[in-house]
């Protein structure tokens, strides 16, 4: 790593203090890229289309670079990296970069909630829920599990995104019309 960037070991050392913080460094940095891919989705007055629109958005970054992603959310364990053992040591959930970031899903949550078009939760339990079905869809599709599907955006991700909030206690035309309108939101803001 050192020496494609044209430096030395110890000057990547004396910077970073060794591998983990470095690896912390890039996993901020994903982060903070992530943070300014959700700031170009704009808030609008549909909660749940938002919503779908950084699930999209999420994918994307994932997509453009499959290797950070997965050392942002702890998928690379093969080779010679593993994870910081020590969760005192290991920020991922704690860094201020990831607060940034899922900081626009949980305030999208939050309008949801206070929207009524699902039954009151605790706001960052549905967060959660969100963050936990995107970032499972986008791993499993990484790893080329929906291969044999045309395209399992429309096929998988999105149909499970209403299903979700669905489950939640929204209506199912009004939840589809949202994840329409938020799939047109995100082809406006990252054309083709």
């Amino acid at each position: 790593m050192a020496s494609a960037s044209g430096l030395s070991t110890m000057v990547v050392y004396s910077h970073f203090g060794g591998i983990p913080e470095l690896i912390r460094a890039v996993v901020d940095h994903g982060f903070a890229e992530l943070d300014r891919a959700f700031a170009r989705v704009p808030v609008t007055e549909d909660p749940v289309a938002d919503l779908c629109a950084q699930s999209l958005t999420c994918r994307r970054v994932a997509c453009e670079n499959p290797h950070l992603y997965d050392l942002m959310f702890g998928l690379s364990t093969r080779a010679t990296y593993r994870p910081i053992s020590d969760s005192a040591a290991r920020l991922s959930g704690r860094s201020p970069a990831f607060r940034g970031a899922y900081a626009h899903v949980a305030e999208a949550c939050a309008r949801l909630v206070n929207s009524g078009r699902v039954r009151p939760e605790d706001p960052e339990v549905v967060a959660a829920q969100l963050w936990s079905f995107v970032h499972g869809y986008i791993s499993l599709e990484l790893a080329d599990h929906f291969v044999d599907f045309d395209d399992s955006v429309t096929q998988v991700l999105l149909p499970m995104g209403v299903n979700l909030v669905v489950g939640m206690g929204d209506e199912l035309d009004r939840a589809r019309a949202s994840h329409e309108a938020g799939a047109r939101l995100y082809d406006s803001i990252w054309p083709s």
